[in-house]
């Protein structure tokens, strides 16, 4: 089963300083019947002006990952983790029992980055920050694993049975990705245009994939994230 969803539908928030794009309710947007797929609870593709940014607040019992796609987005906690990840780069913190953080762009430029949120296998972890800086050119044409869980072999690993892959595709290349029995999967068109098992899809869509393999071709430079899980469609 595939079923396409178009960014244009999507929830949207604009604070001036911060322009959201949800793809589940969030904040001022909500809708009952568009809560959550599977363990995925939150994608927010925001853009952040230079000089702005979330100042200190609390998060409790989530698995969060931040995914940069253009500028530098500065990460400060209670825990005492500071650092500034990049394009590409992904910072993950595990809230667990509690943690205040704040997410800044330190930069003249607005930034934007994919702010993910997975309900954790279980309430109560310790919480935990991690940041990792992948090279690039470990996506073009293949699939990088960037988030697994705990068993898996990714070197961000959070406390769910969910895993996150990238690609970047050049113009007319093609690849595939199987989405086998009992599992299901959450694909966002980061950058560029595809075509996917003949559904288009524009830049900042996102395809609900459910036991069903895909053929990906890219129609232009596609910049793509999926989001491979259990099956589990909604609560």
């Amino acid at each position: 089963m595939l079923r396409k969803l178009d960014h244009r539908n999507m929830g949207k928030s604009d604070l001036g300083w911060l322009r959201s794009t949800f793809h589940f309710s969030f904040a001022e947007y909500f809708n009952i019947d568009n809560m959550n797929f599977g363990v995925l609870r939150v994608i927010n593709d925001d853009l952040i002006a230079g000089g702005t940014g979330f100042d200190f607040h609390p998060h409790k019992d989530m698995e969060i990952v931040s995914y940069v796609v253009r500028g530098g987005l500065s990460h400060s906690d209670t825990m005492g983790n500071k650092n500034t990840v990049y394009r590409g780069e992904v910072q993950y913190m595990s809230a667990g029992t509690g943690v205040y953080h704040s997410e800044e762009n330190l930069s003249d430029e607005t930034i934007r980055l994919l702010q993910i949120w997975v309900v954790p296998d279980k309430k109560g972890y310790k919480p935990a920050y991690g940041d990792y800086r992948f090279n690039w050119d470990d996506r073009i044409n293949k699939w990088l694993n960037i988030v697994s869980s705990k068993e898996g072999n990714a070197p961000i690993k959070i406390n769910q049975d969910a895993n996150f892959y990238v690609v970047e595709l050049e113009e007319g290349k093609e690849i595939d990705f199987q989405v086998g029995s009992n599992r299901q999967a959450y694909l966002v068109q980061i950058e560029g245009d595809s075509t996917i098992n003949n559904i288009s899809l524009n830049e900042r869509d996102a395809l609900e994939i459910v036991e069903e393999d895909i053929l990906i071709k890219a129609d232009k430079k596609s910049h793509i994230l999926v989001i491979e899980m259990k099956k589990e469609l909604k609560w």
